[in-house]
C-alpha cells in the first residue's frame, strides 16, 4: 500500500489529493475503501490517472474505484483545506451526488474542469482548483519578472547609448 503523508483514515466526503510525479490528482472518498474521481476515459482501472493523458483529453469519465488502485505507489493525503473558505456539504449528499455521476462523460479542461474542480464541486458545491490558480500565479509572476528584466535591460542599454551619443 502507498503511504499517506499523514496517518489518517479518510472519512466519507473527504477530498483525497494524490501526488503524481508532475501534478496532483483529486478524488472524493465515498466509503468502504472507494473513491469517485474524474479520469480520462481511455485508460483502464488503476491506471486512469497515472499518465499525463488527462492534460490533453477533452472528455473525462467519472469513475468509482478502490482508493489503493488509483493511488498506486504515490503518496496521498486527505485535503479538505477549502473548509476554511467554504462550508462542506453533508457527507451523505456528497456521496449520493458523486456516486450518481459515476459513468458520466464530462467535458474536460485542465483550466476549467479538471479532477480537482470535480472533487471540490462535490464537497462544496463550488468548482475550484488551487493547483490551476497556483500555476496561473506562477506564470503571471514569471511574466512580470521577464518584463522587469527587459525594462531594466532597456534602461541600462539605453543609458549606455545616450552616454555614447553625448561623447
Amino acid at each position: 500500500m502507498a503511504p499517506t503523508l499523514y496517518d489518517e483514515k479518510p472519512e466519507v466526503g473527504d477530498l483525497i489529493e494524490i501526488f503524481r510525479p508532475t501534478y496532483q490528482h483529486w478524488a472524493v472518498y465515498v466509503g468502504d475503501g472507494f473513491i469517485v474521481h474524474l479520469a480520462p476515459p481511455s485508460e483502464g482501472p488503476g491506471s486512469s490517472t497515472n499518465s499525463m493523458m488527462s492534460v490533453v483529453a477533452d472528455k473525462a469519465v467519472v469513475k468509482k474505484e478502490e482508493l489503493w488502485d488509483v493511488v498506486g505507489n504515490n503518496q496521498w493525503k486527505i485535503n479538505n483545506s477549502l473548509d476554511e473558505k467554504y462550508k462542506s456539504r453533508p457527507a451523505h449528499v456528497i456521496v449520493r451526488e458523486a456516486c450518481a455521476m459515476v459513468g458520466e462523460e464530462l467535458p474536460y479542461c485542465v483550466f476549467r474542469g479538471n479532477c480537482e474542480h470535480f472533487a471540490t464541486e462535490m464537497r462544496y458545491g463550488k468548482a475550484e482548483s488551487r493547483q490551476v490558480r497556483k500555476a496561473a500565479e506562477t506564470v503571471a509572476l514569471a511574466g512580470v519578472a521577464a518584463a522587469l528584466v527587459v525594462g531594466i535591460s532597456y534602461f541600462f542599454v539605453g543609458s549606455k547609448k545616450e552616454n555614447k551619443n553625448k561623447e
